[in-house]
């Protein structure tokens, strides 16, 4: 199981490039902690607190996308660096903004939003050109595990600077590690050597002779892009879903303690499914996995009130380990599908809109999980999560894997001997590589697909 994240890390920088934009995100998880804290204490409300923390996510739902086309067209490395200045002078002027100007956190929380990191969609677009067959699923299914972590560490380090320092000093830690994140990630996208944009001829070769206007037009114009946005916003609208389940079943048992226990447990059992998810072989089975996320959830419900009002909801941590297994290699799974899907100079503003299609699901979350346990307890909610993942489980039915060859890097191309394709034939220039059926042997050029290709 284990050769898959042997061979992956043997590829150079894949491992430096994981570690930088993780550190480059970290601040992500913990924010809305902070923010929280700070805002609340300025004006005694949770609700404008919550509106100061949306007005974070919204700004970076917006430019996602656009953050995304300008990676495409090269200098990733400039933009990852102006984002995390600019991010890191808006969280220093927040965390130093006087009490009685508290209402400037808004317009400031929204500006400061659009300068949210770009390095997560920079870099899942990045791994289709360093990595192929087994590598390319293990490198997404790894980013998917440790990006667990992230959602375990950064609210914990955040709550504890709170609770010592209070949430002035927990606002400037998360912006100087989104700094240094941002400064180390730059660095290693330029000794990569992967500043530049991904040529479209690195793509198949249907789509290196689709006409210019065809490849200029919007991804949201592609329906096997869209289903996959829409799949991904249904899967994280009903984990955000879950995450405030825990928090409002802690809240109604006045035992706040509960809520970082639970959902930790919930995040180890995702990160160990997609940590063994990453080891195996061949292509992942995506509708397989989503179901399998859905009924982890469901198995939760006649475990909650108030059909079951458990002695302590500590009682129910092994199902919760139980549930979190599927939640991972999902994940990973979409996301290796959208990288597969997408053309390949336009990865990064596909996954832009993956992430604006997250943050969406996050905002959808809210209010829906909130009406539903206020009317149905917590039982409700949990219904709700389980409708959202089951509905893109069955969207994944419709995604079809490209039918395309995958992309080979070219540190393993095949050498070509000119001297077969110089010669005209009657389906054109090159016709070994695009004819339908070549003219002489051709190796395994055209045995079937092997078993780990996407």
């Amino acid at each position: 199981m284990l050769a898959n994240y042997r061979r992956l890390f043997a590829v150079p920088h894949v491992m430096s490039l994981l570690l930088w934009s993780l550190i480059a995100r970290f601040y992500t998880p913990g924010l809305m902690i902070a923010v929280t804290f700070l805002v609340q204490g300025w004006t005694g409300s949770y609700t404008l607190a919550g509106l100061v923390a949306g007005a974070f996510t919204l700004g970076m739902a917006l430019v996602g996308p656009l953050r995304g086309r300008m990676a495409d067209r090269g200098g990733g490395d400039r933009l990852v660096l102006v984002c995390g200045v600019v991010f890191t002078v808006g969280l220093t002027t927040m965390a130093l903004l006087p009490a009685s100007l508290w209402w400037l956190s808004m317009p400031l929380a929204l500006g400061t939003g659009l300068f949210g990191t770009p390095a997560n969609q920079i870099v899942r677009a990045l791994w289709p050109r360093l990595t192929h067959g087994p590598e390319r699923q293990a490198i997404y299914a790894a980013e998917a595990t440790t990006q667990e972590l992230l959602f375990v560490f950064s609210p914990i380090l955040t709550a504890a600077v709170v609770a010592m320092a209070g949430p002035r000093y927990a606002l400037l830690m998360l912006g100087l590690l989104g700094l240094a994140g941002s400064v180390g990630f730059a660095w290693a996208l330029r000794r990569a050597g992967v500043t530049g944009p991904a040529s479209v001829g690195h793509g198949t070769s249907a789509e290196a002779a689709a006409p210019r206007e065809v490849r200029r037009r919007s991804l949201l114009a592609s329906p096997a892009l869209c289903l996959v946005f829409v799949t991904c916003l249904l899967i994280v609208s009903g984990v955000v879903g879950m995450d405030l389940v825990i928090v409002a079943w802690a809240n109604e048992l006045n035992a706040p303690r509960y809520v970082m226990v639970l959902a930790s447990v919930w995040a180890l059992g995702s990160l160990v499914g997609g940590a063994v998810a990453g080891g195996l072989k061949g292509v992942p089975r995506l509708p397989l996995r989503a179901f399998g996320a859905a009924a982890g959830i469901a198995i939760l419900v006649p475990f909650v009130p108030p059909i079951t009002h458990l002695p302590t909801p500590l009682l129910i941590t092994p199902l919760l380990f139980v549930s979190g297994l599927a939640l991972a290699p999902t994940l990973a799974a979409v996301m290796g599908r959208l990288g597969d899907t997408a053309p390949s100079h336009r990865r990064a503003e596909a996954f832009g809109w993956m992430a604006t299609a997250m943050s969406t699901g996050g905002a959808v979350a809210g209010p829906l999980t909130g009406a539903l346990v206020d009317s149905k307890g917590i039982a409700g909610g949990v219904l709700g999560a389980v409708g959202l993942v089951t509905l893109a489980a069955v969207l994944t039915l419709f995604l079809r894997h490209p039918s395309t060859r995958e992309e080979t890097p070219p540190r393993e191309e095949a050498p070509v001997d000119r001297s077969e394709v110089t010669p005209p034939s009657p389906a054109g220039n090159g016709a070994p590589m695009d004819a339908p059926s070549p003219v002489g042997p051709t190796g395994t050029a055209g045995s079937p697909l092997r078993p780990c290709d996407p």
